[in-house]
């Protein structure tokens, strides 16, 4: 028999069954993808009705350079039948011309009856496509009616234009990768360094520290444990590599290295070490002892000595020095790290080491720095700091691998590479395999600023980049021993 519910039963089922009401229909949002043949057709007949039959901004057709590039990418807007609704055109700001990493956004057009929201999230998912690519500078031409939606977005304005007697507003979306990256690697140091007598006077912030007393250059670098457990090899291997980056970068030859080691076991040690012992031979440099530890998570630092009566600081250079950057172009991604870790070394003989390593103690410029985790701008940006001026890099001038977009490039970790800074004029030395050229200058002020084929130049770090501040006066230098510039491994 049904025992009929009480009222304490009713006002239970009131309190837990979730009420739906069936009348309101969720909107139905686009789907935003990247156009095939059809979509870009499609994304087309929208763009000549929109803008050359309603708007008249445009006489006949409104195809242009950009159509013809292959790496223009289109985006689309469809309904759930699959029925575009509209859509977005982006891709380098040169047609036909070289890629820099400026790319622009143009022909965004929504269906009439779209939803709402079609175009703002065909905006969103080109800044989104742009960043993708590489592109450290995205612009657009909109017109003044819709500048609210992209302001909205978060677009900045910077200009005005007139096209086809429509008034326009010139804007960028603010591309923030430079500025996270050495704001997640550098920025802490000033507060967690402060108090330490970093290096001596004017090799605060440097690559390695002068030994008080002596002609002695130390570095130390410790690699990140989750490198150290996806690619133990290759961990050993940059235990060396950032090292005697580092002494090079300070024009010191290195002598010897000391290891410090941590496994889960000895096998894992073992693979550590064997990337250690391949990059220590490569260089010709000895491992002079160190220290292991089994039973405990994956870690390695490692400990490099070098020799420079005349030691290199990343503090003196001055507002009017040229910048140029010297980087090994050769090799290509490290397996697991595309984007992120370009292994230029592996596959170099070691007298091309060795001659790449002396190219600042031969050149003996001004300041000088090797690329570090904070990528070419961050690293310009610290030498720069420690000089106490700002910088500007020209971003069509910087040697560049082919397989690399040029954010990939100028925020990876580049293998061999060292920015140096010196009276206009003066070259930088042989350096082998390496590529060298002149890609920008250091200014009066703080930061660094990227400057394009247009002449325009837009931010890229804000300010200091470390905060450990200016590194003050350089100790006098003494003149150049033979053994400085050496090529060999050691002296």
């Amino acid at each position: 028999m049904m025992v009929p519910p009480t009222a304490a039963d009713l006002r239970s089922l009131e309190r837990n069954v979730l009420l739906v009401d069936f009348r309101a229909v969720p909107p139905v949002r686009p789907r935003i993808a990247e156009a095939d043949a059809a979509g870009v057709a499609a994304h087309g007949r929208l763009r000549h009705a929109a803008f050359v039959e309603d708007q008249g901004l445009f006489a006949g057709g409104d195809r242009d350079g950009a159509d013809d590039d292959p790496r223009t990418v289109v985006l689309v807007a469809r309904a759930p039948d699959g029925t575009v609704l509209g859509g977005v055109r982006l891709g380098p700001a040169d047609p036909g011309g070289p890629d820099v990493g400026w790319w622009t956004g143009s022909r965004l057009v929504v269906a009439p009856g779209a939803p709402a929201g079609t175009a703002a999230a065909l905006v969103t998912a080109a800044c989104a496509r742009a960043e993708s690519a590489g592109v450290l500078r995205f612009d657009a031409t909109v017109q003044q009616r819709v500048a609210p939606l992209f302001a909205r977005l978060g677009w900045h304005a910077t200009g005005t234009a007139d096209l086809g007697g429509a008034p326009h507003v010139t804007v960028t979306w603010p591309v923030g990768r430079l500025a996270a990256l050495a704001a997640a690697t550098k920025a802490p140091l000033g507060g967690l360094l402060a108090g330490l007598d970093l290096g001596g006077p004017g090799f605060v912030g440097d690559d390695g520290a002068p030994v008080p007393g002596t002609d002695v250059v130390a570095a130390c670098d410790a690699i990140l444990p989750s490198l150290v457990e996806r690619d133990p090899e290759w961990a050993g291997w940059c235990g060396v590599l950032v090292n005697v980056n580092d002494l090079a970068a300070m024009g010191a030859t290195p002598v010897g290295l000391l290891d410090a080691v941590a496994a889960r076991d000895a096998s894992f040690a073992a693979r550590v070490l064997t990337g250690l012992r391949a990059a220590s031979a490569a260089w010709g440099v000895p491992v002079l002892g160190g220290h292991t530890q089994l039973g405990v998570p994956a870690a390695l630092s490692v400990t490099a000595l070098g020799r420079t009566d005349r030691p290199v600081p990343a503090a003196s250079g001055r507002p009017g020095h040229t910048v140029s950057l010297t980087a090994d172009l050769g090799g290509g991604w490290r397996r697991g790290g595309t984007g992120t870790q370009w292994d230029s070394t592996t596959g170099r003989a070691p007298a091309e080491l060795r001659l790449l390593g002396s190219v600042v103690a031969r050149t003996a410029p001004a300041a000088a720095k090797d690329v570090s985790m904070a990528g070419v701008v961050g690293t310009l940006g610290m030498l720069a700091e420690a000089s106490g001026c700002g910088a500007v890099l020209d971003v069509a001038a910087v040697p560049r691998p082919a397989e690399a977009t040029v954010g990939d490039w100028l925020t990876c970790f580049p293998g061999t590479a060292f920015l140096t800074a010196d009276a206009p004029g003066r070259a930088v030395a042989a350096a082998g395999p390496a590529t060298s050229a002149a890609c920008g200058e250091l200014v009066p002020g703080s930061g660094v600023s990227l400057r394009w084929p247009d002449g325009s130049l837009t931010p890229a770090l804000p300010g200091a980049v470390t905060g450990l501040g200016p590194s003050g006066v350089p100790q006098a230098r003494k003149p150049r021993s033979p053994h400085s510039i050496s090529t060999g491994g050691s002296a």
